[in-house]
Parts: structure tokens; C-alpha cells; sequence
């Protein structure tokens, strides 16, 4: 099953190296993306139906991600957001907790993180396990 996934992030080669990764190596089918914060909003609200990821950065050309992670705090079950951000100290971790985000990731050391997350949920293997029997680190918050 393809991890039907939303991106809002505003750095246009960042987004899409991260698409191209995604989709290779993680069964990810990006389904959109957006640069600011009411783009985000609007598309994630408007089409709950058709994601089951968003991966969000938390600077954005307009706003911050923090708006699109509060807005989507009453998501339906299953759904998933995770912050992916050159900031994710210790503070920005527990305010992403506190929006309900599932998990923060750091732009700089843990994409290969990411990618773990989204084979983990594209297999829809809620025990932690990946396909080859290795148990997936859950990420911290």
C-alpha cells in the first residue's frame, strides 16, 4: 500500500529530493504539496479523505508549520503528521508534542529516520516491525 503523502515545505529542491527519496525507497505517493502555511491548512482540511501522511517543515515561506500542525490536530484516525525541520531541539520537540504531532525529525541526521517511519507505515505494521523482521526505532519527540 502507497503512504498517501502531503508535503508542505517551501524550499523547492528540498521538497522535491525529498518526494524522489520518498517514493523510491519507502512506497510514498505524494499526493501535493504546498509552500505556506494557509496553502498547507487549506489543502489538509479540504481533502481529509485523500492523505494518510503530512510531513511538514515548521519555517515556511508564509506562516509556520505550527499553524498546519494545530490545524490538523483533529485528523481522522490513522492519520499521521510528522515535523521534518532543521530545528527540532528539545523545545520545538515538545511544542510538536503537545500539537499531536507522531513524530520530529531532524533535516540534517535523520532522514534516514524518515524514510524508516514511512516503510514502518506504508506497511501498515503497527508492531514496529519492517519487512525484513528488524524492529524500526520509534522516533523521539
Amino acid at each position: 500500500m502507497k503512504l498517501r503523502t502531503y508535503i508542505v515545505e517551501d524550499n523547492a529542491t528540498i521538497r522535491e529530493n525529498l518526494i524522489g527519496t520518498l517514493e523510491e525507497l519507502a512506497s510514498v505517493e505524494a499526493v501535493g504539496v504546498a509552500e505556506t502555511e494557509d496553502e498547507g491548512k487549506d489543502w489538509l482540511s479540504t481533502h481529509s479523505e485523500q492523505w494518510d501522511l503530512a510531513i511538514v517543515d515548521l519555517f515556511l515561506r508564509q506562516g509556520s508549520g505550527l499553524g498546519v500542525l494545530a490545524a490538523c490536530r483533529t485528523r481522522r484516525p490513522g492519520q499521521k503528521m510528522v515535523v521534518l525541520s532543521n530545528y527540532a531541539t528539545p523545545d520545538v520537540r515538545m511544542r510538536c508534542a503537545q500539537l499531536g504531532v507522531d513524530a520530529v525529525f531532524d533535516k540534517s541526521n535523520e532522514i534516514d529516520a524518515l524514510v524508516d517511519y514511512c516503510v514502518l507505515h506504508s506497511s501498515g505494521d503497527p508492531a514496529g516491525v519492517d519487512s525484513s523482521g528488524s524492529r524500526v526505532p520509534s522516533p523521539g519527540l
